[in-house]
């Protein structure tokens, strides 16, 4: 299977998804938009993963345009597709939906609350990295996945086949890593009032990776 995996700042990888993929013999095929202007076709994507970044899909940018033109296609096909963070918002976005600012900023550990059993063996409650300030409206064919204290649309799940969440389970210790002493400003001023030591600090929940394999399992099943 060749999953296209679409990234949008140099310090948000793909984490525990490409381990996903390795563990699977899956093909992984990384674009940087932002930086190229280059997406694949539908024709090539068996499975399409939008990961986060510093835009909004309200900017008006060219390759924001296209990649929901690809998401609408590959929603029309039926592949597989995972959101996060920005790509959660341009899966909602590509299907007439509204996003704007969060009620608050979100920018550390905190933890998110199940709401849907449509996906097996999630615990009710994990702690997520959040790095964000907008937020989606869930799309009325998808059901709510999760919600957190400071916002109720945390993630969504929606045909057996996409998966949006406005958070982080993908990072692993070296992604975090990244995302902090890159993005360090962007902490400042957080709702959850964490420095970016305290977000260093905190040790990647080891359940997060399992169930970013558990949510990738559903939709490829």
């Amino acid at each position: 299977m060749r999953i296209n995996i679409l990234q949008h700042t140099p310090n948000e990888g793909p984490g525990s998804i490409q381990s996903w993929a390795e563990d699977h013999n899956h093909d992984v095929y990384i674009y940087h938009p932002y930086q190229f202007g280059n997406l694949p076709t539908i024709d090539e994507t068996d499975m399409l993963v939008i990961l986060g970044g510093p835009m909004s899909p309200n900017d008006d940018i060219e390759w924001v345009h296209q990649e929901r033109d690809l998401i609408r296609a590959a929603i029309q096909k039926n592949i597989p597709i995972f959101g996060a963070c920005f790509g959660a918002q341009q899966i909602a976005k590509a299907l007439g939906y509204r996003i704007s600012k969060a009620p608050a900023k979100e920018v550390g550990w905190a933890p998110v609350y199940l709401q849907s059993d449509l996906i097996d063996g999630i615990p009710e409650q994990l702690t997520a990295l959040h790095w964000h300030e907008e937020m989606f409206e869930v799309p009325n064919q998808a059901e709510l996945l999760f919600s957190s204290d400071l916002l109720k649309n945390q993630g969504f799940v929606m045909n057996h086949r996409i998966v949006g969440l406005q958070f982080h389970f993908e990072p692993l210790a070296n992604n975090v890593r990244e995302i902090v002493v890159n993005d360090n400003k962007y902490a400042c001023d957080n709702a959850l009032g964490q420095s970016n030591q305290d977000i260093l600090a905190h040790a990647v929940p080891t359940e997060n990776k399992t169930v970013m394999y558990r949510i990738l399992d559903y939709i490829n099943a």
